[in-house]
């Protein structure tokens, strides 16, 4: 026997979705503007004014909610990926800037090595120390 066959009892398998008219969303929209949750007597009026179930007026709200929260982690997450790649830039060009002043430095240092080693640091002929005399 099939381990996926269809379910033997009727009631057991699925019903097909009636969808929401564009109008009923519209209202339950504005509603949701207004209010973020409803209380159960609000939940029952928008209900009876649309002609749909308490129930899917409930589950519509927490859907919307599920949908805005996602939404707003979006907006986060892409905010975030804009951040870090304006730090991965900064990281780069402050990179380079360090590369730059390490190979300035060397060339410095290469500089004044030669520059010292070019005066003669000793006791001159011509100039009488009076320590050693």
């Amino acid at each position: 026997m099939d381990q996926f066959a269809y379910p033997a009892n009727p009631k057991q398998q699925t019903k097909e979705k009636k969808r929401l008219s564009e109008e009923q969303v519209r209202l339950l929209e504005w509603n949701f503007n207004f209010n973020k949750k409803l209380d159960s007597d609000h939940r029952s009026r928008l209900a009876l004014e649309l002609g749909i179930l308490p129930r899917q007026v409930a589950i519509w709200y927490q859907n919307k909610r599920a949908r805005d929260k996602i939404q707003g982690l979006e907006m986060e997450h892409k905010g975030l990926q804009m951040q870090l790649e304006s730090v991965l830039i900064d990281n780069s060009r402050l990179r380079k800037e360090v590369e730059r002043l390490k190979v300035g430095i060397t060339r410095a240092q290469g500089a004044t090595r030669t520059t010292c080693t070019s005066f003669n640091f000793g006791v001159s002929s011509h100039v009488r120390d009076p320590f050693y005399d």
